[in-house]
């Protein structure tokens, strides 16, 4: 930055925007963000009522990669930040067979209830709330889903969370199944 005199005889720094853009250059985001719940909450101390901010936050690359974080902060910003940085570190990857989920799945994560169904190409993401969101962001384009339980949107994103960890590999479906997806793949019988 420069340096100028102001009215009353001290210096006044002036930071140039492009100097500090040459200098600090803006690193890319691997992974793209949704906040899925912004909440306010309080606790009741001694000297009152304390403020804080609850975020739920779920990041994705679109290429089989998730991750959910739930934070609170002071403000909405610190919450969101703190949030993405957990979500950041819980990152999971998604098997994805003929670009939809290897087989249905039920899945109960506290009180929410998901089933999630494998869709033919060019269907798409027929989901509803969080749910949708999280797919989204995990990169599945083509899935089925119908919510059973709780209409909790965090309870909703944990229990995609779960059922995308939870998928077998597509040789154990084949076992399941006793058909050949790949020549390399040998049934016993």
């Amino acid at each position: 930055g420069r340096r100028r005199r102001c009215a009353r005889g001290r210096f006044r720094i002036l930071i140039l925007k492009y100097c500090m853009a040459y200098r600090r250059p803006q690193e890319k985001k691997e992974f793209a963000q949704k906040i899925i719940d912004l909440a306010r909450v309080t606790r009741v101390t001694a000297g009152g009522k304390r403020l804080r901010f609850r975020a739920c936050v779920a990041v994705g690359d679109g290429k089989g990669r998730i991750g959910i974080g739930l934070a609170k902060g002071a403000d909405v910003a610190l919450a969101v930040e703190k949030a993405s940085r957990k979500a950041e570190k819980n990152v999971i990857h998604v098997t994805l067979v003929n670009e939809t989920i290897p087989h249905e799945i039920f899945i109960k994560e506290g009180a929410a209830r998901l089933f999630l169904k494998p869709a033919p190409k060019g269907s798409g993401v027929k989901a509803g709330g969080a749910v949708r969101v999280g797919l989204k962001l995990a990169g599945v384009p083509n899935v089925v889903n119908k919510i059973f339980g709780s209409r909790n949107k965090i309870n909703n994103v944990r229990a995609v969370l779960t059922a995308l960890k939870g998928f077998k590999p597509s040789a154990m479906v084949a076992r399941k199944k006793k058909e050949v997806i790949a020549p390399d793949v040998k049934l016993e019988k």
